[in-house]
């Protein structure tokens, strides 16, 4: 690990003593797991009480979000992308102040609103591939970033009623091989424009551009990833590998999510980001009680 501490404002992330939780706030009308708050009407006020209620189930970061990444859906300028989260960021600052708040964007322009609006993270699933100017605004602004492995391509979405889209066709000569060479690749981009080493957090796309076996064995492996040396974010919650595999829509995708957040936390994932915060938190504690932290020896005397 390249540092094994990251202090954002008063939080400190000291990784490898616990699993961090990160809440999905989408600001969509399509959301593949059909949490999209612009389909609930106010959508300042549903994210409000929805971070309200994730923060009191344990989450760290709440992660504001602007464009469905679902495969198959329609890309969103960065004016729209701005009308629909810069107003959720600034409330979420002004109604939770201490709260650290991620922005989900690969737009240069979006991120840097939500910077000055009071967001602390970049989450970028291009990696700073997709906007050149991405990484410059992370730099200025010394804010972590995560960069995701992404090899999606609407050409070999493979759709079916009821489990929704997933990657067909994706080929890879090595997987992990080239899903670590992509993601080296991209922190290069970041070291490039003077990002530092320490703000750096790497997510390997599960769901983006993998079909599902790529999907299961990227988890399986994860910690290769984490042999790169930089904290590891696992995003599995109600992707459509998982209802593949059970034949299960995806508001049915509790138990599988929780499957794969057991087994990414023991190969060694720091952040999971989810959308059902209080089932997955619990999860995340129970693992990390096993994997992370020794017994007391009043808990030895309890075993017997």
């Amino acid at each position: 690990m390249n540092s094994p501490f990251l202090k954002i404002g008063s939080f400190t992330f000291n990784w490898g003593s616990r699993t961090y939780v990160m809440g999905i706030l989408n600001v969509t009308p399509d959301s593949f797991s059909g949490d999209g708050l612009i389909a609930k009407g106010d959508a300042i006020n549903s994210a409000v009480e929805q971070a309200r209620g994730f923060l009191a189930s344990g989450a760290d970061i709440l992660d504001v979000g602007g464009e469905s990444t679902r495969p198959g859906s329609a890309p969103v300028n960065a004016d729209e992308e701005m009308e629909r989260v810069i107003p959720i960021v600034q409330a979420l600052k002004q109604n939770f102040p201490d709260a650290l708040i991620s922005i989900d964007t690969y737009k240069a322009q979006v991120a840097e609103e939500a910077i000055k609006a009071g967001a602390r993270i970049v989450n970028d699933v291009w990696g700073l591939r997709a906007d050149d100017g991405l990484a410059s605004v992370a730099a200025k602004y010394k804010v972590p970033v995560i960069l995701m492995h992404n090899r999606s391509n609407p050409a070999s979405v493979e759709v079916r009623e009821k489990l929704g889209g997933a990657y067909a066709g994706s080929e890879y000569q090595n997987l992990m091989e080239d899903v670590k060479r992509e993601l080296l690749e991209c922190v290069a981009l970041a070291k490039n424009a003077q990002i530092a080493e320490s703000h750096i957090i790497l997510d390997p796309g599960v769901g983006f551009g993998k079909t599902r076996e790529h999907n299961l064995e990227l988890i399986d492996r994860l910690g290769e990833i984490r042999k790169l040396g930089y904290p590891v974010l696992l995003g599995t919650s109600r992707k459509s590998f998982i209802g593949f595999t059970l034949d299960l829509p995806a508001d049915q995708r509790v138990e599988g999510t929780a499957a794969t957040v057991a087994v990414g936390i023991t190969r060694g994932a720091d952040i999971i980001r989810v959308h059902d915060v209080k089932e997955m938190a619990r999860v995340a504690k129970m693992t990390d009680a096993i994997v992370r932290k020794p017994f007391t020896i009043n808990e030895r005397d309890e075993r017997g």
